[in-house]
């Protein structure tokens, strides 16, 4: 499944990037996750509870941040193991500056087993789009919070 789109953010490319590498912050904004723990370096381990249509499931496995390049890029790889199916992502994030907004362009592909994959490609393209519209809505709340 293919996971891409773009979110602008009235901030500064540095503030925006500096949430995004924040393990506490991606542990309170990411639709899910109950807890990032550190493995050592860039890598975390995932811990996350997610109800997809029928199909709910608790998940563990590893975040890991790649590819960096500050203010610039990432590549975020996901693998998550459950009961109910896997989950392995791996998206690439690119920060561009357009006057006073952040604009976050992300393109990926996630790869489901089990009942998550049975469950068609229609019902998870949805709730995809909607976690990831969450998940940006939240960053901004939270970058907006900060602010204050």
């Amino acid at each position: 499944m293919i996971i891409k789109g773009k979110y602008p953010i009235v901030a500064s490319t540095e503030d925006v990037w500096d949430h995004l590498m924040n393990p506490e912050v991606l542990s309170r904004i990411t639709p899910g996750i109950s807890e990032l723990q550190p493995l050592g370096g860039d890598k975390y381990l995932a811990i996350s509870k997610i109800k997809i249509g029928p199909v709910s499931g608790s998940f563990e496995g590893e975040l890991e941040l790649k590819d960096m390049k500050i203010n610039t890029h990432a590549t975020i790889v996901i693998n998550q193991k459950s009961k109910i199916g896997n989950v392995s992502a791996e998206i690439k994030m690119q920060l561009n500056t357009i006057d006073d907004i952040t604009e976050i362009e992300y393109n990926g592909e996630a790869k489901l087993t089990g009942k998550l994959a049975m469950m068609g490609q229609r019902i998870i393209g949805g709730v995809v789009s909607t976690l990831s519209k969450q998940f940006f809505k939240t960053l901004n709340d939270e970058m907006n919070i900060t602010k204050s």
